[in-house]
């Protein structure tokens, strides 16, 4: 086993040439660290004190979004909210009115309207850094966010967005966890990208749906119009960043543990459906559909059956009825019994 694992982990020409250049850089440096050394201990401290200027001024001009998610909890989960809530700079939390979650930024940033009754201001810089803020949409909940280029983002339950309060730089970066449909403002001089761990989906301005839930071992891109780039973290042995352009009507998969992407053709219709209140599935496993409505209404539903989970079906589902309405429905093409235990659980038999 250890030798066929082996085997599977052997790098091709191109990856030999970056790691041998790699080496050779490595090497010239080192000379050039030792000639350095000559020129006594003055010089030296000298060198060492702008080191670390230049370590600091790496630090702060690379401070990313990725570092903010990472080092900071926003005070609310999502999987314990029961209401749409918004984070202001990881300090305040503001809980939307489940009727009115429309969110939209004036285009400097500092004004946040918030359904049509609600306005709050904020500033756009703390301690010249960029202030983010994070939308928590909990199971069970949507919600929809016009940032302040214009882009437009449709969340769907069990969702949570990180942003800056104003784009800077030369890219506009948000951070997604759950699924968001993106409806991006067209700016050539400054893309737009949607990050994830080790996966980012880079655009100009178009809109696409990603699907990036915690416990699914995917993450979906499906492009709606325009084109995107999606840069992954490859397989190989060295693990370098690899790029696909996908065209519309075209769906990316990336294997979150296979560090792997593949394409198919879509029909897309069925991964925007949500955004109207329908569900639209196609030859679609039973296990997948219920997998969907338990986040969408945030109800437990258990299949106890393994054969039933991998019978298909198709249709549409209005969702503006409740759970166990749609769960007949289901239930009228499909062999089976239902039990409510609760009102957060549906047992299927």
């Amino acid at each position: 086993m250890e030798k066929e694992h082996f085997r599977k982990e052997h790098i091709d020409q191109e990856e030999k040439e970056h790691l041998k250049q790699r080496i050779t850089s490595s090497i010239f440096k080192y000379r050039r660290y030792k000639k350095r050394i000559r020129y006594g201990i003055g010089a030296a401290a000298s060198i060492a004190f702008i080191g670390i200027i230049g370590v600091n001024n790496y630090s702060k001009d690379s401070y990313s979004i990725e570092d903010y998610v990472k080092t900071t909890v926003a005070n609310v989960k999502s999987e314990n909210a029961t209401e749409v809530t918004l984070v202001l700079d990881n300090e305040t939390n503001i809980n939307i009115d489940p009727d009115n979650t429309d969110i939209k930024y004036s285009n400097t940033g500092s004004k946040v309207k918030i359904g049509t009754l609600q306005e709050v201001d904020q500033a756009t810089v703390k301690n010249n850094e960029i202030v983010y803020n994070t939308l928590i949409v909990p199971f069970g909940r949507r919600s929809q966010i016009e940032l302040s280029d214009g882009s437009k983002v449709w969340l769907n339950s069990g969702s949570k967005l990180v942003y800056p309060v104003i784009f800077k730089g030369k890219n506009r970066e948000v951070y997604l966890e759950g699924e968001g449909i993106f409806d991006v403002t067209h700016n050539k001089k400054q893309p737009f990208i949607v990050k994830a761990e080790n996966h980012e989906i880079e655009v100009l301005g178009t809109t696409f749906n990603v699907s990036n839930y915690p416990d699914d071992e995917s993450i979906s891109t499906t492009l709606k119009n325009g084109s995107v780039q999606i840069n992954y973290k490859g397989n190989s042995f060295l693990g370098r960043t690899k790029s696909m352009k996908i065209s519309p009507g075209t769906q990316a998969v990336y294997t979150k543990n296979a560090n792997a992407i593949s394409a198919r053709k879509v029909d897309v219709n069925k991964y925007f459906s949500w955004r109207e209140g329908v569900f639209i599935f196609k030859s679609d496993n039973l296990k997948y559909i219920m997998k969907r409505l338990s986040r969408y209404y945030n109800v437990d539903i258990v299949i106890n059956d393994k054969v039933l989970e991998n019978q298909t079906f198709s249709g549409y589902l209005d969702l503006k009825e409740d759970v166990e309405n749609v769960v007949k429905i289901i239930r009228e093409t499909a062999n089976f019994e239902y039990t409510k235990q609760n009102e957060n659980q549906i047992i299927i038999n």
